[in-house]
C-alpha cells in the first residue's frame, strides 16, 4: 500500500493530516513532474491524473480525498474523524464540503489563474493547455472573503467547525486558510472567531504532518 502525492499541495496535506490523527503510517511516492505535469508514468498508472492517490496491494487505485478518509475510517475507525452518530456524520460531511467548495476550490482558482507556473495549466488534471482567466482569480478572491465570513459566523458558537469534538471538517478548513495565505490573502482582522479556531488546531501536533 502507497500514498503519491505532491507533499506541499494542499489536497495531499488533508490526507497527511488525516493519517497523523490516526496514526497511520504509509510509503508516500513523490510525483514526478515533467514541464509541470505529473510525469507520464503517473498518467499511464492514474489516468485522473490527480494526487493523492492511493494504491492498495491488489493495485487498485483510489483518488479523490474524502474517498480515501472513508477508507481508513473503516479500517481503523478510532478516533472518529467522518463524524460519530447519523446527524453528527451528515453535519461534518456538509460543512467538510463547504469547506472544500467554497474554499480550496476558490483559493485554488485565485493561484491557477495567476501564478506563472501554471500558464496554460488553469485546470487540474488536464492535459491540453487551459489559458489563465484574471476573471477567474477575482472571482476566486470574492469567494475566498465569503468563505471567511461564513466559518466565522460558525465558530462563533462552536469550538471546532462542527461543534466539540475535531473532524475531517477542520483538517480542510484548515488547508484552506493555511492555502490562502500561500497566496496572499489572510483572515481578516475582524474573523475573531476563525482566528482563535486556527491557533487552536494549528497547534495540533498533526498540522505539520
Amino acid at each position: 500500500m502507497k500514498i503519491y502525492d505532491w507533499h506541499a499541495a494542499p489536497n495531499p496535506r488533508r490526507l497527511h493530516i488525516f493519517l497523523a490523527e490516526k496514526g497511520i503510517k504509509i510509503d508516500l511516492v513523490e510525483v514526478d513532474r515533467e514541464n509541470g505535469r505529473p510525469a507520464a508514468w503517473y498518467v499511464e498508472k492514474f489516468p485522473h491524473a490527480l494526487v493523492p492517490m492511493l494504491e492498495l496491494d491488489d493495485g487498485t487505485c483510489i483518488g479523490e480525498v474524502p474517498a480515501i478518509w472513508r477508507y481508513f475510517e473503516q479500517l481503523q475507525p478510532e478516533p472518529r474523524l467522518l463524524g460519530i452518530e447519523a446527524k453528527d456524520m451528515a453535519l461534518v460531511t456538509m460543512w467538510e464540503a463547504l469547506a472544500r467548495d467554497d474554499g480550496i476550490n476558490r483559493v485554488a482558482e485565485v493561484f491557477r489563474n495567476t501564478h506563472p507556473a501554471f500558464v496554460d495549466r488553469a485546470l487540474p488534471g488536464s492535459a491540453e493547455p487551459i489559458p489563465q482567466l484574471p476573471e477567474l482569480a477575482q472571482r476566486g478572491r470574492e469567494g475566498v472573503a465569503r468563505f471567511f465570513k461564513k466559518f466565522d459566523t460558525q465558530l462563533s458558537t462552536n469550538t471546532y467547525v462542527v461543534g466539540e469534538h475535531y473532524t475531517v471538517a477542520d483538517i480542510t478548513t484548515l488547508c484552506v486558510v493555511d492555502f490562502a495565505k500561500r497566496v496572499g490573502i489572510d483572515m481578516p482582522e475582524d474573523c475573531v472567531n476563525l482566528r482563535r479556531w486556527h491557533a487552536l488546531v494549528s497547534a495540533r501536533p498533526s498540522a505539520s504532518a
